[in-house]
């Protein structure tokens, strides 16, 4: 491996990125993380999202936030970006996904994945320390409620999240990883999980995988932007890097083997390119495909009554399924965090002709509404947020279009059902939720052009079994490319019916275990081979001793079961 800056470059510190860097360092490569984003301390992560600069991700003005905002053609896509990926931003709820994601026609006929995955959603979920939320909030109260109206009350049940429950607001020694990782507190359930955390209450991954892996010597390198990966002649690849702001500071860095995890999109955008412009030709022509939204809607009920306080507790405390496909979860933002208020709109339905019309109606119908629903003030403590995912067989294709400046990506309706635009359950609940709390629902505002908004795009990177049916195969290997790999949401295939950050996280971990430690004979079967059952290789030096899992769940919280 002489020659090479890294053994191993990871794009992206996300949650298959931040997993890949530990476990490969754990199995004795030189790793480097490229990071777009800032690295972010409690001190300089926002106060609120109207920290416009430190909330929002707009790097051509100057904004290096953690809260990134596409648009595609179909769908308006939220996620992260900083040093911990999307952690710095979600909503810290870990769920395992509904039978539909496993038995899911792309990839089921490959291997008993609930039974392949179960191991690495153990080990995942002890990293990322999953617990039971223990509050019932107001928010809840009311969400209870509507599932009981709906005639689904015993599907009512609080989330497993990735949050430190100690004494609230006290600084303890690392209750995680016997000791071996940064100081922690306890919650003190403020609502703004969203904004990053300022309290190291959040089980980020600056705080686990991240944190582990540069104990181990990986290096990150923050605010700096792939534009190209390309094959060396002698083997390996360059990595093409710029400054994220600074443009016109460039870097080749070298490596023998590099992972893909610079997010859903962020990964299809590289590939993209790459293919378009003759850098890796041979990537399968079913890249883009499979596109997943989580088949979302994010819609929201706000209170008449300028008391209202629904801002108290972690972003997300409780769900309920009104149907075996459909998931609903009550979401906050801490109080004074107003600024994605600026997103909502009037609800409407999707099947009474053009919704912008149907949302006029609506204004004229209820005219004293329109000022509660977009006057900022007081958004985040009277606003129950409500989102709805489905575990539906359905997909975007996404492409690249190259524009005159840039490129950017574009959406068209993919495999299976056409993705929804509206979900009759989530309106349902929602306008039941608005009744319960003296509200007014509200959904997102794109949706008046039938443009829903989804905080969990996935997929375009399939797992199949060739090229012809899959972009990475079953140990998550780039077709076509020996030495590249994809471990982020881009390779999640099917659509969750629930938040999929462990679910990313679980298929990294399952990807990482086979890969052999530093010298040793790979035991993976060559690209396109058929799929073998492997055993995982034990890495060299393993970061976290056996001996400390047991502390990765304290005993004073609830465990999930996996």
């Amino acid at each position: 491996m002489a020659g090479f800056d890294y053994d191993v470059v990871v794009i992206g510190s996300g949650f298959g990125g931040s997993v890949a860097a530990l476990r490969a360092a754990e199995k004795g490569y030189r790793v480097g993380v490229i990071e777009a984003g800032r690295r972010f301390t409690n001190d300089t992560l926002p106060e609120t999202s109207w920290d416009l600069k430190d909330f929002l991700w707009a790097p051509a003005v100057g904004w290096m936030g953690i809260q990134k905002i596409t648009p595609l053609t179909d769908v308006v896509c939220l996620s992260g970006a900083g040093v911990g990926g999307g952690s710095l931003v979600y909503a810290n709820t870990l769920y395992t996904p509904l039978d539909a994601f496993y038995n899911d026609p792309q990839w089921a006929s490959i291997t008993d994945w609930k039974s392949e995955l179960a191991p690495y959603y153990d080990q995942a979920s002890r990293m990322l320390g999953v617990v039971e939320n223990p509050t019932e909030t107001a928010a809840d109260v009311e969400m209870r409620a509507v599932a009981e109206e709906m005639g689904v009350g015993h599907t009512y049940h609080h989330t497993p999240v990735g949050v430190f429950f100690g004494e609230p607001g006290k600084t303890v020694r690392d209750p995680y990883f016997g000791g071996a990782g940064p100081n922690r507190a306890g919650c003190i359930e403020c609502g703004n999980c969203m904004i990053g955390c300022r309290f190291n209450a959040k089980n980020r991954l600056d705080l686990n995988y991240l944190y582990l892996a540069e104990g181990l010597g990986a290096t990150i390198r923050p605010e700096t932007t792939v534009t190209a990966v390309r094959p060396r002649r002698d083997g390996g690849y360059f990595v093409d890097t710029r400054h994220t702001t600074r443009r016109r500071e460039k870097q080749a860095i070298t490596a023998e083997q590099v992972v893909f995890a610079a997010g859903t999109l962020g990964t299809q955008k590289l590939l993209h390119r790459m293919r378009d412009e003759g850098l890796l030709p041979n990537l399968s022509s079913r890249l883009g495909q499979l596109t997943r939204t989580n088949s979302e809607a994010i819609l929201g009920a706000r209170s008449r009554d300028r008391n209202a306080d629904y801002s108290k507790g972690v972003a997300i405390t409780s769900s309920f399924h009104p149907d075996d496909r459909t998931h609903i979860e009550p979401v906050r933002y801490g109080k004074g965090s107003n600024s994605m208020g600026l997103l909502q709109s009037v609800l409407t339905d999707g099947d009474k002709g053009p919704r912008w019309r149907e949302a006029l109606r609506e204004v004229r119908r209820n005219p004293r509404d329109l000022k509660k629903l977009f006057w900022l003030k007081g958004w985040a403590e009277q606003t129950i947020i409500v989102l709805v995912m489905q575990s539906l067989d359905n997909s975007l294709t996404v492409s690249r279009k190259k524009g005159r400046f840039r490129d950017k990506l574009v959406s068209k309706q993919g495999h299976g059902e056409p993705n929804p635009t509206w979900i009759p359950a989530g309106n349902d609940a929602t306008r039941r939720l608005a009744d319960r709390i003296n509200g007014v629902a509200g959904g997102s505002v794109g949706e008046l052009a039938n443009i829903p908004m989804t905080a969990h795009i996935i997929g375009g990177a399939p797992i199949g079994l060739t090229a012809e049916d899959g972009v990475v195969d079953p140990w998550q290997r780039l077709f076509g490319h020996p030495g590249l790999h994809v471990t982020d949401g881009a390779a999640v295939t099917a659509n969750l019916g629930v938040n999929p950050s462990l679910t990313i996280t679980a298929q990294a971990e399952r990807a990482m275990a086979f890969w052999p430690n530093r010298g040793e004979v790979d035991s993976r079967p060559e690209l396109g081979s058929p799929y073998v059952e492997l055993a995982a290789v034990q890495p060299r030096n393993p970061a976290v001793p056996a001996s400390a899992h047991g502390a990765l769940r304290l005993p004073s919280q609830p465990t999930i079961a996996t």
